[in-house]
Parts: C-alpha cells; structure tokens; sequence
C-alpha cells in the first residue's frame, strides 16, 4: 500500500482509504464487532486512511473509530466531520452549523469521542449557507493553530467556495462523490484541487455499492436501508443504472478482476492527488477493494471505460431533492 502526501501541508495517507459511516448506519444492519476486526484487518493491509464524522450514527461511529484505534493510532491518519446537526431523539430531522463556536464545540466532542489528542483531518461536512466560509475556516484553522487538529477540509463545495476559504486558511482536502457514476467534479473541481495542491478524496467511489454488482433487486435492499429512498436506486432508473453495471462487469471480466475493483482502479488513474475511500463494514470486500490496487489500466481500457459510462450515464440525482439543497454548487 502506497502512502502518499494528503494535500501540501504535511500530511500523508495510505493511497485507499475506509469509509466508516456504513458501520453505524444507513446502509442495514450493524455489528460492532465485524466493524472493528474490518478496521483492525484494514491497519494490517497498510491502510492507514479511516473517515467517520460526527453525524453518523449521530455520534456512535466516531466512538466505534474510537474504540478500533485504540493502541493503533501513531501510523493513522483520521479523518472526521462537523457541520451537519442531527437530533439524536429524531435523527431524520437535520441542520446545518458552521458557526465559529459550534467550530469549536464541535471538534472537542469528536475529540473526547475518538479517544485521541489530535483530529488529523477535519472537514466542515457541508457549507452552512448562514455563515459566511471564511468564518468558518478561520475558526478551523485556529484548532490547527492550537495543535487539536493537523489539517482542515471542505466537503461538497464549489471551486469557488474552496477558493475563497483556502485563501483564509491553507486546505489540505476536499471531500466529495466522485465515480464512475458521479462524475460532476471533472468539470472544475479535480483540476482546481490539483492547482492549489488540495487532495481530492472521492467517498462513495462505487456508487453506494451499486458498482460492485451486488445489488440486482430494490428487494435486495434491507427495509431501513437509506438507498430505498435515493433517486437512483428506485423504479425505471434502477434498472437503467443496472444495465451500466452489466457492462461494467464485462469489462471486469476482460480484466480477471470484479466489477468493483475495475470501477476503483478506474477512480484511482485519475489523478495522483486523488484518495478513494470505499466504504465497507466486511472484511470479505475490504480484501476485495484493496486487491484493486493492482489492476493497471491503459489508455485504451481507461477511455473504453469512460466511454461505457459517460458524464451523464446514471439516471436520477445522487440524493433526495432535499438533501441536494445542502450541496454548495
């Protein structure tokens, strides 16, 4: 496992990360226990790279990070979020805060809850649209100032908004959807993250698991699971999305590799600046992620991929209308 620089100023992270949130939530039933040995098997492949934020579970995600790391944190780089306020009585209901004392209010609680004395990086989840960026940022870079955290990040924000907060405060990271599916951030903000030497991590790299080739039903989907209520995943579009997959597994097939760590290794040729950070709650798909640091695709099997899943090849949008509002585009 490759380590490589995250972002210029002075962090480093394995070239793969893990996505945590799905060991908490969203995505069916959890186990603890799975949870921490995928993270454990994880640290002995070389990953070093663990994302989680604060509103995953709300809270319990951190605090399961927490518990894996412990006596293993010197080699990691941990990454975590604020920003997105849920209730923990009603957890669908959610706001947005990036006040600069709910800053610091924030990283503390995450602080206590991963059982750490430094955050390595930390992202404002989403773009609280009440409070200007360079507020926030200021307020983030102070913590870094401090010693409490080593990096800061924005998640979903426009070119234009990483702009204006980097030019506040140094960014290390911009987090955002990024897949064969979701390929929006090729219109500027990949290019702008390299220009101004910001990593690029790419969450959801397989499209919420509909590019493992896995899911070939709604029905196959548990009864809490959030991808119920995502555009892509419902009616006329999930079968339209399903017939991209089916080629994607072909392509797979030529390469004697699954469709997943085709779509992964395609993430990973865009770019040296850009870490994907596959999420998984399994030790059997962690292997299987990690094995797709070995696919090697050329040119023509890069552009023949591309060509199989244009800009625009998925049907429907990525979330739920109301929770596209809190994109910054």
């Amino acid at each position: 496992m490759k380590i490589k620089s995250l972002g210029s100023q002075g962090l480093h992270a394995s070239e793969l990360g893990l996505g945590c949130m799905g060991m908490s939530e969203f995505y069916g039933a959890t186990d603890d226990a799975e949870s921490i040995k995928t993270i454990h098997r994880a640290i002995e492949l070389g990953l070093t790279f663990l994302d989680t934020a604060d509103a995953y579970g709300p809270f319990k995600n951190e605090e399961l990070v927490g518990k894996a790391i412990k006596g293993k944190r010197e080699k990691l780089t941990i990454a975590t979020k604020f920003g997105i306020v849920r209730d923990p009585i009603n957890p669908l209901a959610r706001g947005i805060n990036g006040k600069p004392e709910y800053v610091r209010s924030a990283s503390e609680a995450s602080l206590k809850r991963l059982d750490i004395d430094t955050i390595d990086l930390y992202y404002l989840h989403r773009v609280d649209a009440n409070t200007p960026i360079e507020e926030t940022v200021e307020a983030m870079g102070k913590l870094v100032k401090e010693g409490k955290v080593r990096g800061i990040g924005l998640s979903e924000v426009s070119a234009s908004t990483l702009r204006k907060a980097h030019a506040v405060f140094p960014i290390t990271a911009l987090q955002t959807e990024y897949s064969l599916w979701t390929r929006d951030p090729e219109n500027e903000i990949i290019d702008t993250c390299k220009e101004l030497g910001i990593a690029f991590v790419a969450y959801s790299p397989l499209g919420r698991g509909f590019l493992t080739g896995q899911i070939k039903k709604f029905e196959d989907l548990a009864a809490d699971d959030y991808r119920r209520f995502s555009p892509r995943f419902q009616g006329e579009n999930f079968q339209k999305n399903l017939d991209l997959v089916d080629k994607l597994e072909n392509l797979a097939n030529g390469k004697n590799c699954t469709a997943s760590q085709l779509a992964l290794a395609w993430v990973l040729a865009q770019g040296d600046h850009i870490f994907p950070i596959p999420g998984t709650k399994r030790i059997k798909y962690l292997e299987e992620n990690i094995e797709a640091l070995k696919v090697k695709l050329t040119d023509k099997e890069l552009k023949e991929i591309s060509d199989t899943f244009p800009p625009d090849a998925a049907m429907g949008k990525r979330y739920p209308e109301q929770m596209m509002g809190s994109v910054n585009r």
